[in-house]
């Protein structure tokens, strides 16, 4: 995959280990989500849940 393919024209295939490691990472995401989802509603919460849904985001692109 070339470094300038910022915008993923084309998609690599993915092998086991990596369709294995980006359901891990979605999984512990979910997880992390949840338990703070858990802990009721603020402003802070909020902002965990949307660092904790960028921070699976930007996982799965490196894995991608």
């Amino acid at each position: 995959m070339a470094s300038n393919n910022v915008m993923r024209q084309t998609y690599r295939e993915l092998s086991d280990a990596d369709r294995v490691n980006m359901k891990t990472v979605k999984d512990l995401g979910a997880e992390l989500h949840a338990f703070v989802e858990g802990l009721g509603n603020s402003r802070e919460t909020s902002l965990a849940k949307t660092k904790i849904e960028e921070a699976v985001m930007w996982a799965v692109k490196h894995i991608t």
